[in-house]
């Protein structure tokens, strides 16, 4: 295959998807895709106003969409801990698309304390996620996939202060939560090995897309970004490497999707590159116990 594409995603018929940040932007493309696709779709926001407004338009387009709204906030992890038990009473879950993100705020806090954009971003993914573990277990060839960006190139956490109390700056620390979460899928799929785990992990990230991650930029940037990402990828287009590690039949665990044209900002899906730092298995076990201890959930994987 060339290139993965909307066309490739194959019939989803009897399985439940749970997307993050499903009401906009990639998140939403992606729940339309899959419920066109006849898969059950359960789209985890925050806000249940824009969830039921995002399962409202969808339903304009797909007319019999079997879709449901799941309050997940990922700034709260108590928020975090209910979705997960809300998902769980389904029959089953097939895959988590872990979307949801925040690019770029002003100095914030979740309401753990945490410097949002490493709570949102990676420490909300990893809780939701090893949270839905044991559920997701119960399906052959399960899937977890985390999405990170290209910004990843440019992380380097700051190991002794996560929580930006020395020190914030909004790019970096962006940077810093996509390379998060390609060392959390390379950890989580060594463990899922280790354990013999039906589930399988996987990464992706969209290129450049025009859509409202931006709103925290600059105003001349958020003015900017619409235009580039016409220039590049669409909210659609920017959806298809997370169609594709979500629902390909010919996935590799462990692997990371992303277009795969102009340096990875635009164009169909392939396997990614990344940064010999987003592979170091020494930072990646060390993040995967920080991110234990600062959230307080440990899903019992083994370090092998």
């Amino acid at each position: 295959m060339t290139g993965f594409t909307a066309r490739d995603v194959p019939d989803q018929s009897g399985k439940c998807f749970i997307v993050t940040g499903a009401n906009t932007g990639i998140g939403f493309e992606a729940a339309k895709l899959l419920a066109s696709r006849r898969a059950r779709v359960l789209l985890a926001c925050r806000d249940e106003a824009k969830g039921h407004a995002a399962i409202a338009r969808i339903r304009t387009e797909v007319a019999q969409a079997d879709l449901a709204f799941l309050p997940c906030d990922q700034s709260d992890l108590a928020s975090v801990r209910r979705a997960a038990e809300i998902a769980s009473q389904e029959p089953r879950i097939d895959v988590l698309l872990n979307n949801a993100g925040v690019m770029m705020p002003p100095l914030t806090r979740t309401a753990q304390g945490f410097e949002e954009q490493f709570g949102v971003n990676h420490l909300g993914c990893f809780a939701l996620t090893c949270l839905l573990l044991p559920k997701l277990a119960q399906t052959a060839g399960a899937r977890v996939v985390v999405t990170s960006s290209l910004a990843h190139k440019r992380g380097d956490i700051v190991w002794d202060d996560l929580n930006a109390e020395q020190s914030y700056n909004a790019g970096t620390r962006y940077g810093d939560s996509k390379l998060a979460n390609l060392l959390f899928v390379q950890e989580l799929d060594r463990r899922l090995r280790a354990a013999h785990s039906p589930v399988i992990a996987l990464a992706c990230h969209p290129g450049i897309a025009g859509t409202d991650l931006a709103r925290h930029m600059p105003a001349f940037a958020r003015l900017f970004w619409p235009l580039l990402g016409m220039a590049l990828n669409s909210a659609a287009q920017g959806a298809w490497p997370a169609l594709q590690a979500a629902t390909a039949p010919d996935v590799m665990r462990g692997q990371y999707y992303g277009p795969q044209q102009l340096g990875g900002a635009r164009g169909p899906s392939g396997i990614a590159k990344r940064t010999a730092q987003a592979q170091d298995a020494t930072l990646a076990r060390r993040l995967w116990d920080v991110s234990v201890a600062m959230t307080g959930i440990d899903p019992g994987l083994a370090a092998g």
